[in-house]
């Protein structure tokens, strides 16, 4: 069965639709900011201010999209999109850039990265493998246009850690620094657990702290070479931790009892019944 795409009608539509849409919020934005009638919080804030919003905005579209809430994931599109409108109608102010640089830059960006698509390359639109070198090939491209050397440079510093190692491994891997095969990478963090195992006996704190971080390291590269996400891996544990754990709440609120009425041998027990019942 083939799939189906909107009409050119319907997308002629959309687009249009989207445009006022965008235009609207640009106009509202503009108010917002404006130093005589704007709102004195919106005025006062600067690029600096304004970016850790983005990243809790990322992560909640991330997390209504795991849920499936996909009426929730349209409220937070919004929310993202209107830090990418907050910082460049800052950014306009100080005529840096604008909306329309942005915007610009990254259709710009996919058109370049995109060469079978765009351009006349139909040997390589049905290659996964090409398709994946072509990218590479043009995201070193740009790399290099802005003076970034290094198999390592242009990895962002404020990515949360574990995907920050994740990208660090994969493009240490691209210049064929990695392990031949998983085992390698298995062995690797029984090695780093065996680390951070001697220095809790040591007890230099120190020490332990850089263990477990390449401990941690290790395990974001296995995850890498599964070719799972250590992030969503992690985001996956802490809902089920999550899970468990106010299950362990409602069963012990069943007979008027609170965790901290209890010794760790009882929780214990606990936990492993809600569990037994989760796999049951």
């Amino acid at each position: 069965m083939s799939k189906s795409f909107p009409s050119e009608t319907f997308m002629d539509a959309s687009v249009a639709s989207a445009g006022h849409e965008l235009e609207r919020l640009l106009q509202i934005m503009a108010r917002l900011r404006d130093p005589e009638t704007g709102c004195a919080w919106d005025v006062q804030q600067t690029p600096a201010t304004v970016a850790p919003y983005a990243i809790e905005e990322a992560y909640e579209v991330s997390d209504a999209i795991d849920r499936e809430a996909w009426g929730e994931v349209a409220d937070e599109l919004g929310d993202l999109l209107l830090q990418v409108v907050f910082q460049s109608r800052i950014a306009e102010e100080s005529e840096r850039f604008d909306f329309a640089g942005v915007t610009r830059r990254i259709a710009d960006k996919m058109v370049r990265r995109h060469p079978h698509v765009f351009a006349d390359a139909q040997d390589i639109r049905e290659d996964r493998s090409a398709l994946s070198a072509q990218w590479e090939q043009n995201k070193e491209t740009e790399r290099k246009a802005r003076a970034e050397h290094g198999a390592l440079a242009g990895i962002p510093l404020a990515l949360p850690a574990l995907l920050r190692a994740r990208k660090l491994a994969a493009r240490a891997a691209r210049v064929g620094f990695d392990w031949p095969d998983v085992s390698g990478v298995v062995a690797k963090v029984h090695e780093e657990m065996a680390e951070v195992e001697a220095e809790i006996a040591s007890g230099d704190r120190t020490a332990l702290q850089d263990e477990i971080g390449d401990l941690l390291f290790s395990v974001a590269s296995l995850a890498r070479r599964l070719d799972l996400d250590p992030e969503a891996c992690l985001r996956q544990a802490n809902a089920k931790f999550t899970r468990r754990f106010e299950a362990v709440e409602d069963v012990l609120a069943e007979n008027g009892q609170t965790p901290t009425d209890c010794d760790v041998e009882k929780l214990d027990a606990l936990w492993r019944q809600v569990k037994a019942k989760e796999k049951s």
